[in-house]
């Protein structure tokens, strides 16, 4: 991990001599984006950090935490990640299906038996994808952190009006949100907060992070400021109440930063990920309506940004960067926002103290850097014995010049689809065409089935694709062959 407080001395913690390297010529545009950032948006401090394979491998603090004794941000602030937070419960509801102790698909009111006489029809399911017809409630929500349990229990028996009706519309729901919480606590039978501390927090080490904003030592804490009338002011800070499911967490960059490793361990999917690797993919899965925006960021400002809403984070496909899940969070006197590439298994994050100050567009822009940098990549998926097999008897296939060299290796639809008279005749025309070809390289997996290669030869190149059918033993349904 390397930790740098700009504004004070350099301090450099260990750092893996590669990640180090890869890194460092990326750092200086990477860091004028958080600090110009900052100053146009008027935030006291703010801390942000990359996470690779698992690993913190860079993190920094700019600015301060409080105005008044100017301690500067460091690794260890503790920062208020507002709707950040909401991938915890989003994963303490997985976790808890994973058990067999709820569906998704299930009726809210069947664990919160408050809903039962206004909110029948709503899931568990459209709570966590914001898909339950409640109207947006930002930044009302904000402001119902401190309910106790008996505030919200009445306010759950009263109900609330529909924006829409159920499953129809996405509308975002910090009041969805804090009642997932009261269906965690009701399925678990212990707190919501106990739970996801016993759950995520003590599991991966997060001994800074917590709920009770109280407790956390006044020279620890970033303090939460708005920016008006020119200067800045001390926000009230909230004590944790019901609406912590929502938006409650206080938490460190070096904490945060396993969070975001371990969201990112379910990738790759080959890997051995441990018991909730499955927990963790569903994260990403969707539910509701797709949507579209503008991508954040100065790279490509015009280009759209299709997402849906997920488990407690947003999923999509960027145009630059290809997969992708992110979240925001706005609070009083806080802002925050972290961006998964799980593919390429890098994650980066932000936290400020400056109300509402989300600081999407430098963390956007970071992933650009260190994609044109080569830092960001897919990472390769493995190869299977299967799809090697395959590829053997498409080397095999070419040099031979015909289809049929091992016919058990053909799925029934590939002599129907072409015959073995014409596959030769196709064969002969590619090897005129291309002449002697290298065959020796590896296949490119897509995945466990498929794969492409190019073959370099005396007069261009042959690019292939090969796909195996789904049967036990190894049989291909498609090979697609093309001289360039």
């Amino acid at each position: 991990m390397r930790f740098l407080a700009l504004g004070l001395a350099a301090l450099s913690l260990s750092v893996p001599a590669i990640a180090q390297s890869e890194l460092d010529p990326s750092l200086p545009e990477i860091r004028k984006g958080f600090e110009e950032w900052k100053a146009a948006n008027h935030v006291p401090g703010l801390v942000w950090g990359v996470v690779k394979d698992g690993t913190l491998i860079h993190v920094e603090g700019l600015g301060v935490q409080d105005i008044v004794a100017n301690r500067p941000v460091t690794a260890d602030s503790r920062f208020r990640i507002a709707s950040m937070s909401k991938a915890f419960t989003a994963y303490g509801v997985l976790r808890l299906q994973e058990a067999g102790k709820l569906r998704l698909d299930d009726p809210a009111a069947t664990y919160v038996p408050e809903m039962a006489g206004w909110g029948a029809g709503i899931t568990v399911e459209q709570l966590m994808h914001h898909m339950a017809g409640f109207v947006t409630d930002d930044p009302w929500g904000d402001r119902q952190q401190v309910l106790t349990p008996a505030e919200f229990t009445a306010k759950l028996k009263a109900g609330v009006p529909f924006q829409s009706a159920p499953g129809t519309r996405y509308e975002y729901s910090n009041f969805g949100y804090a009642t997932l919480g009261r269906v965690i606590t009701n399925v678990s039978g212990k707190p919501y907060q106990r739970f996801v501390g016993e759950t995520v927090f003590t599991p991966l080490g997060m001994g800074a992070t917590t709920y009770d904003v109280k407790a956390v030592p006044r020279d620890r804490l970033a303090q939460g400021y708005r920016w008006e009338n020119g200067q800045w002011s001390l926000e009230p800070e909230m004590r944790d109440g019901e609406f912590g499911a929502m938006g409650g967490v206080v938490t460190t960059a070096n904490d945060y930063a396993k969070w975001v490793a371990h969201l990112l361990s379910g990738w790759p999917v080959a890997a051995k990920v441990g018991a909730d690797g499955a927990v963790l993919r569903a994260m990403r899965a969707g539910g509701g309506l797709p949507h579209g925006r503008a991508r954040p960021g100065k790279d490509a400002a015009d280009c759209r940004l299709q997402f849906i809403y997920a488990g407690g984070l947003v999923s999509g496909t960027d145009c630059l960067l290809g997969p992708v899940m992110f979240y925001s969070g706005g609070y009083p006197g806080y802002g925050s926002h972290m961006l998964l590439l799980p593919e390429a298994g890098v994650g980066i994050f932000a936290f400020s103290n400056r109300t509402y100050a989300a600081p999407l567009p430098p963390v956007w822009d970071a992933a650009g850097v260190l994609s044109r940098a080569g830092v960001i990549q897919a990472r390769p998926v493995p190869l299977t014995p299967m799809l090697a097999e395959g590829y053997a008897t498409a080397r095999q296939v070419w040099a031979e010049g015909r289809i049929d060299v091992q016919p058990e290796r053909l799925a029934m639809n590939m002599l129907l689809d072409r015959s073995a008279r014409n596959w030769a005749a196709e064969l002969t025309r590619l090897k005129a065409a291309s002449g002697a070809c290298d065959t020796a390289v590896p296949v490119v997996p897509d995945g466990a089935m498929s794969g492409r290669f190019s073959w370099t030869c005396e007069k261009g190149r042959i690019s292939g694709q090969i796909l195996l059918a789904p049967t036990n033993s190894t049989r291909i349904q498609a090979l697609r062959l093309s001289a360039q």
